[in-house]
């Protein structure tokens, strides 16, 4: 189902969207070496109820997941790159980690995810899988424009990734969203230009490029949920929940205070 919203709804959208950013940049500037990844969950969860919101995650179950996931929040670090379930590990410096947050509020939903180093010891390859990460993920904001297509948007995403000299998996892409987190159209993150689904304003997109460091191969660990590179390489994993407008892409999950 591709849903198309009122102005209204995306007044509520924009409300979801700042909550996911507030959030998010709440936890990073919390987080630092030993913190554990449980700690995280909890704090996500006292934020969410806070805000007045609902978790996307903790009842979900979807058929490629050991559901229901049961936490409030993705945390992925080094290796792990999507789908992080939040386990007894505190963070070391130096790792590489991801935050994957996704809430609704007053019915309509935000879903979005950053990927930063833990403490002083920043290695550059760390830095360089980030910013590539935000960087693809700039390019597919500016070619959602209406009119658009699907295949603009990943298209855009694959040639910065590529053009990086990563491999990109095919897999696991973004995603429509709306009254759920998960909806069509499905945004791959390579593609072809001028194929798919054309962008009209009120659709709604949560686009999100990661990459791992030398491989397109994931594996799945035992808890059914978390998704790892294949040789241990680590990853990076940017998103944003956009709506199309008549001006072009808004992005909806900027912390409160960036939006203006």
């Amino acid at each position: 189902m591709i849903e198309i919203f009122t102005r209204a709804e995306l007044d509520r959208a924009r409300v979801a969207g700042g909550v996911v950013g507030d959030i998010l940049q709440a936890l990073k500037n919390r987080i630092g070496v030993g913190t554990n990844l449980l700690d995280i969950d909890s704090w996500a969860k006292a934020l969410i109820g806070e805000a007045g919101a609902q978790s996307c995650y903790v009842d979900y179950a979807p058929s490629f997941g050991n559901g229901p996931f049961g936490h409030y929040i993705c945390t992925a670090v080094n290796d792990a790159v999507l789908h992080g379930m939040p386990h007894d590990y505190s963070l070391a410096d130096g790792d590489l980690l991801t935050l994957d947050l996704a809430v609704t509020k007053n019915g309509m939903a935000a879903d979005s995810a950053i990927s930063f180093v833990v403490g002083a010891s920043v290695a550059r390859e760390s830095l360089d899988l980030i910013e590539v990460t935000e960087r693809a993920l700039a390019a597919g904001i500016a070619a959602a424009e209406p009119g658009a297509r699907i295949g603009d948007i990943s298209a855009a995403i694959g040639d910065v990734l590529s053009g990086a000299g990563y491999a990109i998996n095919l897999e696991y892409g973004g995603h429509g969203i709306g009254s759920t987190m998960h909806q069509d159209p499905h945004v791959s993150n390579d593609g072809r230009a001028g194929r798919g689904y054309r962008l009209r304003p009120g659709l709604m997109l949560a686009l999100e490029p990661w990459i791992m460091a030398d491989t397109a191969e994931l594996v799945t660990d035992a808890d059914g949920w978390t998704l790892r590179s294949a040789t241990g390489s680590r990853t990076a994993h940017s998103e944003h929940t956009i709506a199309i407008t008549d001006r072009g892409a808004e992005i909806l999950t900027l912390p409160t205070n960036l939006s203006a």
